[in-house]
């Protein structure tokens, strides 16, 4: 049964999607995390049960992350991405709080050619789960921010946070 609700944070409204299991720990495994006005959001759908309570740990994190006292996130999470997708994703969460990398080093990482970097850019375009994976970290080879799907100022905000903006933004 898929499970949802929303919370309100400096970004905005998130909505936070789930599908109950019996495996997961509090018996959730988070599916997506998005953004009012997001390219491609989730959108809420017939059959899916609203249900605040099943997100009380992760939002409880969320909290802690914007509230500064959070830098890394135990939330178990379900993410169907293609092979492809999965590698890169799992690259995204080795990121650590606080840096940045670029989608050059990122397809380097995962043994991509150089020229793999806008797949790898539409890879990480297409992260469920927004924050929680922290796309957001990664950056064009000059500095500057670049595609992300909450929106850039979005971006900024949650680089500024963790103390990561670029010196040629900041």
């Amino acid at each position: 049964m898929t499970v949802h609700t929303t919370i309100d944070s400096p970004l905005g409204e998130l909505l936070l999607v789930g599908e109950e299991s019996a495996t997961a720990a509090g018996g959730l495994a988070l599916s997506s995390v998005s953004m009012t006005g997001q390219k491609g959001a989730v959108v809420v759908q017939d059959g899916w049960r609203h249900e605040p309570a099943a997100f009380a740990t992760v939002e409880r994190q969320l909290r802690a992350y914007f509230a500064g006292d959070l830098k890394d996130f135990e939330v178990e999470f379900t993410t169907h991405g293609s092979a492809f997708q999965e590698r890169v994703w799992a690259a995204i969460d080795s990121i650590p709080y606080g840096s940045t990398t670029t989608y050059g080093r990122l397809a380097e990482q995962i043994g991509a050619p150089r020229a793999a970097v806008r797949a790898v850019g539409a890879a990480i375009g297409a992260n469920p789960l927004l924050i929680l994976r922290p796309c957001h970290r990664v950056i064009g080879a000059n500095g500057s921010l670049t595609g992300y799907a909450g929106g850039l100022e979005r971006k900024e905000y949650l680089l500024a946070h963790e103390g990561a903006l670029p010196a040629t933004l900041g």
